[in-house]
Parts: C-alpha cells; structure tokens; sequence
C-alpha cells in the first residue's frame, strides 16, 4: 500500500504532526487537553489533528 505524505492528509497524528509543524508532542498534547481546541478531532479516546485548521492556527498566532 502507498503510503501518503504528510502535507496530503486530512487528519495527523500527535507524532506526524510535530514533524509537519517542528512543535514538540507534549505541547501538541497540552494544546489538545483543552475541549475547546478548534483543531482537534477525537476518535473515541484517539486525538488526531485536523491539519488545514492546525495550519490556520499557527499562521493567526503570535505565539504558542
């Protein structure tokens, strides 16, 4: 099976999307607690990354 790239999937996991964006897992993970994370998507008790609202975010924060 091919596998997909990054920059082509919808949803990432905490680990792929530390390396799409160079922030650390424990933050992605602090960032995620919070139920009112626009870029989380929970799948039972698996947070995936919402990639296109995740790219939103950065580029409308000063910091994170």
């Amino acid at each position: 099976m091919k596998e997909v790239p990054i920059w082509e999937k919808q949803n990432l996991t905490l680990e792929e999307a530390a390396a799409y964006s160079g922030i650390g897992i424990n933050r992605l993970y602090e960032m995620t607690k919070d139920g009112s994370c626009p870029f989380v998507l929970w799948v039972g008790s698996k947070r995936l990354i919402k990639r296109k609202r995740f790219d939103q975010y950065i580029e409308q924060s000063f910091s994170i």
